[in-house]
Protein backbone atom coordinates (compact mmCIF):
# COMPACT_ATOMS: atom_id res chain seq x y z
CA UNK A 1 0.00 0.00 0.00
CA UNK A 2 1.19 3.48 -0.88
CA UNK A 3 1.69 6.05 1.68
CA UNK A 4 3.31 9.31 -0.26
CA UNK A 5 2.17 11.82 2.38
CA UNK A 6 3.56 9.95 5.56
CA UNK A 7 6.15 8.20 4.08
CA UNK A 8 9.08 10.49 5.28
CA UNK A 9 7.43 10.45 8.76
CA UNK A 10 9.29 8.84 11.72
CA UNK A 11 7.35 8.85 14.56
CA UNK A 12 9.41 10.31 17.73
CA UNK A 13 12.40 11.19 15.31
CA UNK A 14 12.96 14.43 14.16
CA UNK A 15 11.73 15.51 10.16
CA UNK A 16 13.97 14.75 7.12
CA UNK A 17 16.62 18.17 7.15
CA UNK A 18 16.84 19.25 3.21
CA UNK A 19 19.90 17.00 2.23
CA UNK A 20 17.98 14.02 3.57
CA UNK A 21 14.55 15.20 1.52
CA UNK A 22 16.20 15.33 -1.58
CA UNK A 23 18.15 11.93 -1.47
CA UNK A 24 14.44 10.12 -1.08
CA UNK A 25 13.48 12.23 -4.44
CA UNK A 26 12.07 15.44 -2.53
CA UNK A 27 12.27 18.66 -4.83
CA UNK A 28 12.34 16.64 -7.90
CA UNK A 29 8.31 17.81 -8.18
CA UNK A 30 9.96 21.28 -8.23
CA UNK A 31 11.92 20.58 -11.18
CA UNK A 32 9.69 18.74 -13.58
CA UNK A 33 7.05 21.64 -12.71
CA UNK A 34 9.52 23.72 -13.05
CA UNK A 35 10.03 22.84 -17.35
CA UNK A 36 6.27 23.21 -18.03
CA UNK A 37 3.78 25.28 -18.01
CA UNK A 38 1.58 25.89 -15.53
CA UNK A 39 -1.36 25.63 -16.99
CA UNK A 40 -0.31 22.05 -17.41
CA UNK A 41 0.27 21.67 -13.77
CA UNK A 42 -3.43 22.56 -13.31
CA UNK A 43 -4.62 20.39 -15.89
CA UNK A 44 -3.01 17.42 -14.36
CA UNK A 45 -4.25 18.16 -10.61
CA UNK A 46 -7.53 18.33 -12.60
CA UNK A 47 -7.41 14.64 -13.96
CA UNK A 48 -5.95 13.92 -11.01
CA UNK A 49 -9.42 14.37 -9.26
CA UNK A 50 -7.50 16.08 -6.51
CA UNK A 51 -10.28 17.68 -4.31
CA UNK A 52 -9.90 19.73 -0.91
CA UNK A 53 -9.22 17.88 2.43
CA UNK A 54 -10.49 20.59 4.33
CA UNK A 55 -13.95 19.69 4.77
CA UNK A 56 -15.47 21.38 1.44
CA UNK A 57 -14.36 18.59 -0.86
CA UNK A 58 -14.09 21.09 -3.53
CA UNK A 59 -11.86 20.18 -6.67
CA UNK A 60 -8.65 21.61 -6.05
CA UNK A 61 -7.65 22.14 -10.16
CA UNK A 62 -10.86 23.79 -10.79
CA UNK A 63 -10.22 26.00 -8.06
CA UNK A 64 -6.51 26.65 -9.50
CA UNK A 65 -8.37 27.26 -12.80
CA UNK A 66 -10.22 30.21 -11.72
CA UNK A 67 -7.11 31.93 -11.42
CA UNK A 68 -6.90 35.22 -13.84
CA UNK A 69 -3.23 33.96 -16.02
CA UNK A 70 -1.27 35.32 -18.79
CA UNK A 71 0.86 38.23 -19.13
CA UNK A 72 -2.43 40.78 -17.95
CA UNK A 73 -2.52 39.09 -15.31
CA UNK A 74 -3.51 41.06 -12.41
CA UNK A 75 -0.10 40.83 -9.70
CA UNK A 76 1.01 40.56 -7.26
CA UNK A 77 -0.68 36.59 -6.84
CA UNK A 78 -1.07 34.51 -3.40
CA UNK A 79 -1.24 30.78 -2.39
CA UNK A 80 -2.43 30.35 1.42
CA UNK A 81 -2.27 27.45 3.47
CA UNK A 82 -5.03 26.99 5.33
CA UNK A 83 -3.20 25.77 8.32
CA UNK A 84 -5.36 26.98 11.25
CA UNK A 85 -6.52 23.62 12.52
CA UNK A 86 -9.75 23.88 14.98
CA UNK A 87 -12.05 21.61 14.13
CA UNK A 88 -12.47 19.74 16.90
CA UNK A 89 -11.11 16.02 16.74
CA UNK A 90 -8.92 16.95 13.89
CA UNK A 91 -5.30 16.69 13.66
CA UNK A 92 -4.04 15.31 10.24
CA UNK A 93 -2.54 18.41 8.97
CA UNK A 94 -0.30 18.87 12.27
CA UNK A 95 0.81 15.76 11.50
CA UNK A 96 2.04 16.08 8.24
CA UNK A 97 3.47 19.87 8.87
CA UNK A 98 5.96 18.79 12.15
CA UNK A 99 6.61 14.95 10.45
CA UNK A 100 7.44 16.04 7.20
CA UNK A 101 7.83 20.27 6.66
CA UNK A 102 10.09 20.17 3.45
CA UNK A 103 6.88 17.97 1.60
CA UNK A 104 4.92 21.50 2.18
CA UNK A 105 7.15 23.87 1.33
CA UNK A 106 8.17 21.90 -1.94
CA UNK A 107 4.01 21.42 -2.19
CA UNK A 108 3.39 25.21 -2.10
CA UNK A 109 6.41 25.69 -4.76
CA UNK A 110 5.01 23.47 -7.25
CA UNK A 111 1.33 24.76 -6.29
CA UNK A 112 2.32 28.71 -6.49
CA UNK A 113 4.15 28.37 -9.38
CA UNK A 114 0.92 26.58 -10.87
CA UNK A 115 -1.11 29.65 -10.57
CA UNK A 116 1.97 32.12 -10.72
CA UNK A 117 1.64 32.90 -7.33
CA UNK A 118 4.64 35.97 -6.53
CA UNK A 119 4.00 35.23 -2.87
CA UNK A 120 2.78 32.29 -0.73
CA UNK A 121 1.90 32.67 3.15
CA UNK A 122 1.47 29.64 5.50
CA UNK A 123 -1.81 30.65 7.91
CA UNK A 124 -0.51 28.89 11.07
CA UNK A 125 -2.77 27.45 14.56
CA UNK A 126 -0.75 29.83 16.88
CA UNK A 127 -0.80 26.63 19.32
CA UNK A 128 1.03 25.10 16.97
CA UNK A 129 4.53 26.24 17.87
CA UNK A 130 6.54 22.89 17.49
CA UNK A 131 4.85 23.08 13.73
CA UNK A 132 6.35 26.58 13.20
CA UNK A 133 9.48 25.84 14.07
CA UNK A 134 10.14 23.20 11.76
CA UNK A 135 8.61 24.90 8.95
CA UNK A 136 10.52 27.88 9.11
CA UNK A 137 13.78 25.54 9.66
CA UNK A 138 12.76 23.83 6.09
CA UNK A 139 11.77 27.41 4.68
CA UNK A 140 15.41 28.88 5.46
CA UNK A 141 17.19 25.33 4.45
CA UNK A 142 15.02 25.97 0.93
CA UNK A 143 15.98 29.80 0.25
CA UNK A 144 19.64 29.01 0.94
CA UNK A 145 19.98 26.05 -1.55
CA UNK A 146 18.05 28.48 -4.06
CA UNK A 147 14.67 26.89 -4.05
CA UNK A 148 12.71 30.06 -2.54
CA UNK A 149 13.04 33.65 -3.33
CA UNK A 150 13.89 34.96 -6.84
CA UNK A 151 14.88 32.47 -9.24
CA UNK A 152 14.42 29.49 -8.30
CA UNK A 153 16.69 26.65 -9.51
CA UNK A 154 17.87 29.66 -11.75
CA UNK A 155 14.54 29.52 -13.47
CA UNK A 156 12.37 33.24 -14.64
CA UNK A 157 10.27 32.54 -11.41
CA UNK A 158 10.56 33.48 -8.38
CA UNK A 159 8.23 32.70 -4.87
CA UNK A 160 8.48 34.36 -1.16
CA UNK A 161 7.35 32.17 1.12
CA UNK A 162 5.91 33.31 5.14
CA UNK A 163 4.49 31.46 7.98
CA UNK A 164 2.30 33.52 9.78
CA UNK A 165 1.09 32.60 12.99
CA UNK A 166 -2.63 33.32 14.16
CA UNK A 167 -3.92 34.55 17.05
CA UNK A 168 -6.41 31.92 17.41
CA UNK A 169 -10.22 31.47 16.16
CA UNK A 170 -11.93 28.71 14.40
CA UNK A 171 -13.31 31.47 12.41
CA UNK A 172 -10.10 31.66 10.53
CA UNK A 173 -10.76 28.50 8.72
CA UNK A 174 -13.20 30.04 6.67
CA UNK A 175 -11.40 30.95 3.76
CA UNK A 176 -12.32 34.93 3.23
CA UNK A 177 -12.74 35.19 7.34
CA UNK A 178 -8.63 33.76 7.10
CA UNK A 179 -7.78 36.61 4.73
CA UNK A 180 -9.06 39.09 6.60
CA UNK A 181 -7.09 38.37 9.96
CA UNK A 182 -4.11 37.87 7.55
CA UNK A 183 -4.54 41.35 6.04
CA UNK A 184 -4.62 42.19 10.34
CA UNK A 185 -8.70 42.71 10.44
CA UNK A 186 -11.22 41.07 12.14
CA UNK A 187 -11.95 37.25 11.38
CA UNK A 188 -14.91 37.69 9.87
CA UNK A 189 -16.74 35.98 6.81
CA UNK A 190 -16.47 37.93 3.44
CA UNK A 191 -19.70 38.47 0.59
CA UNK A 192 -19.49 35.04 -0.78
CA UNK A 193 -20.31 37.01 -4.54
CA UNK A 194 -16.91 37.81 -4.71
CA UNK A 195 -14.40 34.80 -5.47
CA UNK A 196 -10.95 35.01 -3.93
CA UNK A 197 -9.42 33.41 -6.76
CA UNK A 198 -10.05 37.43 -8.41
CA UNK A 199 -10.16 39.29 -5.55
CA UNK A 200 -8.73 38.01 -2.49
CA UNK A 201 -5.90 38.98 -0.27
CA UNK A 202 -5.11 42.71 -0.15
CA UNK A 203 -7.69 42.45 -3.57
CA UNK A 204 -5.65 40.33 -5.67
CA UNK A 205 -6.23 36.61 -7.02
CA UNK A 206 -5.75 34.30 -4.15
CA UNK A 207 -5.81 30.60 -3.80
CA UNK A 208 -6.92 29.37 -0.58
CA UNK A 209 -5.69 25.35 0.54
CA UNK A 210 -5.54 23.32 2.95
CA UNK A 211 -2.48 21.72 3.90
CA UNK A 212 -3.49 18.08 3.35
CA UNK A 213 -5.01 19.13 -0.02
CA UNK A 214 -1.55 20.80 -0.97
CA UNK A 215 0.87 17.94 0.19
CA UNK A 216 -0.47 15.64 -2.33
CA UNK A 217 0.25 17.73 -5.31
CA UNK A 218 4.29 17.26 -5.77
CA UNK A 219 3.21 13.57 -5.67
CA UNK A 220 0.81 14.09 -8.71
CA UNK A 221 3.48 16.24 -10.59
CA UNK A 222 5.94 13.44 -9.97
CA UNK A 223 3.82 10.20 -11.09
CA UNK A 224 0.81 11.23 -12.84
CA UNK A 225 -3.08 11.54 -13.03
CA UNK A 226 -3.49 8.13 -13.44
CA UNK A 227 -1.17 6.81 -10.98
CA UNK A 228 -2.80 9.10 -8.03
CA UNK A 229 -6.51 7.80 -8.86
CA UNK A 230 -5.43 4.52 -8.39
CA UNK A 231 -4.48 4.68 -5.46
CA UNK A 232 -8.04 5.44 -4.04
CA UNK A 233 -10.57 2.36 -3.39
CA UNK A 234 -14.20 2.22 -5.94
CA UNK A 235 -14.22 5.73 -7.74
CA UNK A 236 -12.37 7.58 -5.24
CA UNK A 237 -8.95 9.27 -6.18
CA UNK A 238 -5.82 9.03 -3.82
CA UNK A 239 -5.08 8.18 -0.24
CA UNK A 240 -6.43 10.22 3.07
CA UNK A 241 -5.27 10.59 6.01
CA UNK A 242 -7.75 9.38 8.76
CA UNK A 243 -8.05 9.73 12.24
CA UNK A 244 -10.32 8.13 15.38
CA UNK A 245 -10.03 9.46 19.02
CA UNK A 246 -12.43 8.79 21.45
CA UNK A 247 -12.54 5.66 23.74
CA UNK A 248 -10.78 3.27 20.78
CA UNK A 249 -7.76 0.97 21.45
CA UNK A 250 -5.51 2.99 19.29
CA UNK A 251 -6.31 6.56 19.17
CA UNK A 252 -4.14 7.68 15.87
CA UNK A 253 -3.80 8.92 12.27
CA UNK A 254 -3.41 6.50 9.32
CA UNK A 255 -2.80 7.11 6.02
CA UNK A 256 -5.18 5.01 3.72
CA UNK A 257 -6.57 4.63 0.36
CA UNK A 258 -9.31 7.11 -0.23
CA UNK A 259 -12.81 4.87 0.69
CA UNK A 260 -11.85 2.89 2.92
CA UNK A 261 -14.64 1.35 5.05
CA UNK A 262 -15.65 3.46 8.68
CA UNK A 263 -15.94 0.39 10.29
CA UNK A 264 -12.28 -0.73 9.25
CA UNK A 265 -10.44 2.44 10.53
CA UNK A 266 -12.16 1.87 13.94
CA UNK A 267 -12.29 -1.69 13.95
CA UNK A 268 -8.77 -2.45 12.37
CA UNK A 269 -6.47 0.47 12.71
CA UNK A 270 -8.12 1.80 15.83
CA UNK A 271 -8.09 -1.33 17.60
CA UNK A 272 -11.81 -1.04 17.89
CA UNK A 273 -13.57 -0.25 21.50
CA UNK A 274 -12.09 -0.16 24.51
CA UNK A 275 -12.62 -2.99 27.25
CA UNK A 276 -15.43 -2.07 28.81
CA UNK A 277 -17.64 -0.10 26.61
CA UNK A 278 -19.33 -0.68 23.15
CA UNK A 279 -19.82 1.16 19.97
CA UNK A 280 -22.88 3.71 20.55
CA UNK A 281 -21.91 6.51 17.16
CA UNK A 282 -19.33 8.62 15.46
CA UNK A 283 -18.46 11.75 13.97
CA UNK A 284 -16.92 10.84 11.41
CA UNK A 285 -15.75 14.37 9.66
CA UNK A 286 -15.24 16.00 13.19
CA UNK A 287 -17.56 17.93 15.33
CA UNK A 288 -19.42 19.56 12.57
CA UNK A 289 -20.29 16.48 10.80
CA UNK A 290 -23.60 14.18 11.28
CA UNK A 291 -23.67 11.73 14.16
CA UNK A 292 -23.45 7.68 12.08
CA UNK A 293 -24.57 4.78 14.12
CA UNK A 294 -23.61 1.12 13.95
CA UNK A 295 -25.84 0.26 10.44
CA UNK A 296 -23.71 2.99 8.21
CA UNK A 297 -20.03 1.73 9.63
CA UNK A 298 -20.04 -0.37 6.57
CA UNK A 299 -19.69 2.75 4.28
CA UNK A 300 -16.78 4.13 2.53
CA UNK A 301 -15.18 7.00 3.92
CA UNK A 302 -15.11 9.39 0.95
CA UNK A 303 -17.75 11.86 -0.04
CA UNK A 304 -20.51 9.89 -1.76
CA UNK A 305 -20.31 7.08 1.28
CA UNK A 306 -20.64 9.29 4.25
CA UNK A 307 -23.47 11.09 1.97
CA UNK A 308 -25.18 7.68 1.94
CA UNK A 309 -25.80 7.30 5.24
CA UNK A 310 -26.54 11.35 5.91
CA UNK A 311 -23.50 12.60 6.76
CA UNK A 312 -20.04 14.04 5.43
CA UNK A 313 -16.52 13.06 5.14
CA UNK A 314 -15.51 16.32 6.70
CA UNK A 315 -11.44 15.85 7.34
CA UNK A 316 -11.69 12.52 8.05
CA UNK A 317 -11.05 12.08 11.32
CA UNK A 318 -13.58 10.13 13.49
CA UNK A 319 -14.98 10.98 16.73
CA UNK A 320 -16.23 7.64 18.43
CA UNK A 321 -18.76 8.00 21.10
CA UNK A 322 -19.39 4.93 23.53
CA UNK A 323 -22.11 3.49 25.36
CA UNK A 324 -20.72 4.79 28.55
CA UNK A 325 -20.41 8.60 27.83
CA UNK A 326 -23.59 10.62 28.23
CA UNK A 327 -24.48 12.01 24.22
CA UNK A 328 -26.23 14.97 25.80
CA UNK A 329 -22.90 15.72 27.59
CA UNK A 330 -20.98 15.07 24.12
CA UNK A 331 -23.55 17.90 22.73
CA UNK A 332 -23.25 20.31 25.31
CA UNK A 333 -19.18 20.26 24.95
CA UNK A 334 -19.37 20.55 21.41
CA UNK A 335 -21.95 23.32 21.19
CA UNK A 336 -20.23 25.35 23.68
CA UNK A 337 -17.38 24.93 21.48
CA UNK A 338 -19.22 26.46 18.38
CA UNK A 339 -21.03 29.34 20.23
CA UNK A 340 -18.12 30.83 21.98
CA UNK A 341 -15.87 30.30 18.60
CA UNK A 342 -18.93 32.28 16.55
CA UNK A 343 -17.52 35.42 15.16
CA UNK A 344 -20.70 37.41 15.70
CA UNK A 345 -21.40 38.39 12.08
CA UNK A 346 -24.66 37.38 12.13
CA UNK A 347 -27.23 37.36 14.22
CA UNK A 348 -28.49 33.68 14.34
CA UNK A 349 -25.09 32.22 14.41
CA UNK A 350 -24.10 34.51 17.70
CA UNK A 351 -27.34 34.26 19.06
CA UNK A 352 -28.75 30.97 18.05
CA UNK A 353 -25.88 29.08 19.19
CA UNK A 354 -25.39 30.31 22.92
CA UNK A 355 -29.16 29.46 23.32
CA UNK A 356 -28.82 26.05 21.98
CA UNK A 357 -25.75 25.50 24.82
CA UNK A 358 -27.87 27.20 27.05
CA UNK A 359 -30.70 24.40 26.77
CA UNK A 360 -28.37 21.37 26.31
CA UNK A 361 -27.12 22.67 29.66
CA UNK A 362 -30.79 22.79 31.72
CA UNK A 363 -30.73 18.85 30.03
CA UNK A 364 -27.29 18.05 31.76
CA UNK A 365 -28.40 19.95 35.11
CA UNK A 366 -31.53 18.19 35.38
CA UNK A 367 -33.92 21.23 34.53
CA UNK A 368 -35.01 21.00 31.30
CA UNK A 369 -38.62 20.13 29.89
CA UNK A 370 -39.80 17.97 26.84
CA UNK A 371 -40.90 21.48 25.15
CA UNK A 372 -36.90 22.41 25.79
CA UNK A 373 -36.02 19.26 23.16
CA UNK A 374 -38.79 20.53 20.99
CA UNK A 375 -37.02 24.48 21.00
CA UNK A 376 -33.60 22.45 20.35
CA UNK A 377 -35.46 20.69 17.13
CA UNK A 378 -36.82 24.15 15.96
CA UNK A 379 -32.90 25.66 16.12
CA UNK A 380 -31.58 22.91 14.44
CA UNK A 381 -34.05 23.42 11.67
CA UNK A 382 -33.50 26.97 11.49
CA UNK A 383 -29.81 27.18 12.10
CA UNK A 384 -29.08 25.52 8.58
CA UNK A 385 -27.55 27.20 5.01
CA UNK A 386 -29.41 29.86 3.75
CA UNK A 387 -30.03 31.45 7.04
CA UNK A 388 -26.19 32.64 8.34
CA UNK A 389 -23.78 34.31 6.74
CA UNK A 390 -20.88 31.46 6.25
CA UNK A 391 -21.26 27.85 7.34
CA UNK A 392 -19.94 27.48 11.03
CA UNK A 393 -23.67 27.53 12.66
CA UNK A 394 -24.75 24.78 9.92
CA UNK A 395 -21.61 22.87 10.53
CA UNK A 396 -22.88 22.94 14.44
CA UNK A 397 -26.02 21.98 13.46
CA UNK A 398 -24.87 18.64 11.42
CA UNK A 399 -24.07 16.87 15.13
CA UNK A 400 -26.82 18.35 16.98
CA UNK A 401 -29.63 17.60 14.15
CA UNK A 402 -28.32 14.26 13.71
CA UNK A 403 -27.65 13.94 17.81
CA UNK A 404 -31.72 15.14 17.86
CA UNK A 405 -32.71 12.15 16.07
CA UNK A 406 -30.51 9.06 17.75
CA UNK A 407 -30.32 10.04 21.20
CA UNK A 408 -34.08 11.69 21.84
CA UNK A 409 -34.63 8.68 24.63
CA UNK A 410 -31.26 9.56 26.27
CA UNK A 411 -32.98 13.36 26.37
CA UNK A 412 -36.05 12.48 27.80
CA UNK A 413 -34.32 10.32 30.51
CA UNK A 414 -32.39 13.43 31.63
CA UNK A 415 -36.24 14.88 31.74
CA UNK A 416 -37.80 12.26 33.60
CA UNK A 417 -34.66 11.97 36.05
CA UNK A 418 -34.04 15.21 36.36
CA UNK A 419 -30.70 14.92 36.63
CA UNK A 420 -27.55 13.53 33.72
CA UNK A 421 -28.42 9.49 33.99
CA UNK A 422 -24.84 8.85 33.92
CA UNK A 423 -23.82 11.19 37.17
CA UNK A 424 -23.72 9.37 39.91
Amino acid sequence: MERPLTRNIRPHEPPLALEDYRRVGGYEAVRKALAQSPEAITETVKEAGLRGCGGAGFQTGIKWSAVPMGPDAPHPKYLVVNADEMEPGSFKDRLLLEGDPHQMVEAIIVSSFAIQADQAYIFLRGEYVLARRRLNAAIGEAYAAGLLGPRILGSDYGLELHVHSSAGRYMCGEASALLNALEGGRAIPRAKAVRTAVSGLWGKPTVVNNVETLCNVPHIVNNGAAWYQSLGLGDAAGTKIYGASGKVGRPGAWELPLGTALRAIIEEHAGGMRDGVAFRACLPGGASTAFVGEAGLDAAMDWHGMQSVGSRLGTGTVIVLDDQTCPVGMLLSLQQFFAQESCGWCTPCWSGLHWVASLLHRFEAGEATEDDFDLLRTQADHLTKGYTFCGLAPGAMESLASGLDLFRDDFMRHVSLRRCPWRT
